[in-house]
């Protein structure tokens, strides 16, 4: 199965993850480490212009990122709480 992912990461390109996430509105974990590991590999000037909308769009909100939505925030009452002495 990770070789299947490999195998798929390598056929993609920026653009494409950049398109899947702008369609759907969230940047999931799988396109983040995609993303990664594209980035760090030759690409094109046109993939770099994907990547910088796909950050406009995430700094606007219009996409999500999976990887935030599930850590906890440090505006979390929970950890607000853990954090506070008397």
């Amino acid at each position: 199965m990770l070789a299947l992912f490999f195998v798929l990461v390598l056929l993609m390109c920026i653009r494409d993850v950049v398109t899947q996430a702008l369609t759907t509105g969230l940047l999931t974990l799988e396109a983040e480490e995609q993303l990664r590991i594209l980035l760090s590999r030759k690409y094109e000037y046109d993939d770099l212009q994907a990547f910088m909308a796909l950050q406009s769009a995430a700094m606007i909100g219009q996409v999500e990122q999976e990887s935030r939505l599930n850590a906890p925030s440090s505006r979390s009452p929970r950890l607000a709480t853990y954090c506070h002495r008397p």
